[in-house]
């Protein structure tokens, strides 16, 4: 097993320390950094980013030839690390103690520590791995008594666990969640804006992870899911981007069923729990969405939009779009003109 010792006080030093193990092409946006790999040691991406003081996070989407272990040095930082697993698991133990922790495909977690120097990740051999991890430096003076959301997070996680530093695992996927980082990762604008999108998205994910522990006491927010196994998940994630792909098909509910091999209820409750909302739903708001986008990226005029997305009757798209935007498509479209008249 490889192992690399990481400090996370500093983005740049951590990427400086990441390419300095694993070599990979570098390069840095704004305060994001992103390390391209394809070496006989790994194949894949690291990403990172501190996005606002004392908050900042680091995204692995990596297969690993041989098992690699993290030792990261928390020692002045004392984090709350938010972890994530999209694909493959993530272990981690802390520095000095035997048990072993999994993180699983779709499962999240949050580490904290009171009372240890390293916190110890590993990375299985020849095992793809997506995961991500938002790190929130509890001894950051400045962004405790200044940043609310900061604030917040250190006296839901950090002060209730000052005794013992545990280790937390919440073990029940949070698909909202999941949602959030697909739409974190489907970010392609650059420089301020893209770094404004994603921060707005990072704490729309803080914030869902201080509603689910919130609601930990009471019940099992998430027991629905337990009659969808695995890989019903999987066909659900994998219907959702076939119809994000192609947001003009007329899907039906057989079509689906058969695409994937779901009977109606699990899909419903599929896209329910994944999506939070109906097939139908699910397919109108990707349109939706899609005509907002093609509104800012694109020279259609409305109507060519409206029938490029598969909707047949351009008031029914109006009024729904005015519901999900507060504007008419009309109005929605001369704002974005105006925007870049004044850029």
């Amino acid at each position: 097993m490889k192992n690399i010792n990481l400090k996370t006080a500093k983005m740049e030093a951590l990427f400086n320390g990441l390419q300095t193990s694993f070599g990979g092409v570098l390069s840095s946006d704004e305060k994001e950094y992103s390390l391209d790999l394809s070496s006989p040691l790994c194949e894949g991406k690291i990403e990172g980013m501190t996005y606002e003081e004392g908050i900042s996070y680091v995204q692995f989407d990596i297969r690993f030839n041989e098992a690699i272990s993290f030792h990261i040095n928390s020692s002045k930082t004392s984090p709350i690390i938010f972890t994530y697993c999209s694909e493959g698991a993530l272990n981690h133990r802390f520095d000095k103690q035997e048990q072993i922790n999994t993180v699983s495909k779709y499962e999240t977690a949050i580490l904290t520590t009171n009372n240890v120097e390293e916190n110890e990740l590993y990375f299985a051999k020849d095992k793809k791995t997506k995961v991500l991890l938002i790190l929130v430096d509890t001894k950051d003076e400045k962004a405790v008594s200044t940043n609310a959301l900061h604030q917040i997070l250190t006296q839901t996680f950090a002060e209730p666990l000052s005794d013992n530093g545990n280790f937390i695992h919440l073990g029940a996927p949070n698909f909202r969640i999941a949602e959030k980082i697909e739409q974190l990762n489907a970010v392609k604008q650059t420089g301020l804006v893209r770094n404004l999108l994603k921060e707005g998205i990072f704490k729309i994910i803080l914030a869902l992870e201080i509603e689910q522990h919130s609601q930990l006491g009471n019940k099992n927010i998430f027991s629905e899911s337990t009659c969808l196994s695995l890989r019903d998940i999987d066909a659900i994630k994998e219907l959702s981007q076939l119809i994000k792909q192609q947001p003009d098909e007329s899907f039906s509910i057989k079509f689906l069923c058969q695409k994937s091999g779901l009977s109606a209820n699990k899909l419903q409750e599929g896209f329910k729990l994944v999506h939070n909302r109906t097939v139908n739903d699910f397919i109108t708001n990707t349109r939706i969405e899609k005509a907002e986008s093609l509104m800012r990226n694109s020279d259609l005029n409305i109507s060519e939009i409206v029938y490029s997305i598969g909707f047949s009757s351009r008031s029914y798209f109006s009024k729904i779009f005015k519901e999900k935007y507060n504007c008419s498509p009309k109005d929605y479209r001369y704002s974005q003109n105006s925007l870049a008249i004044t850029a």
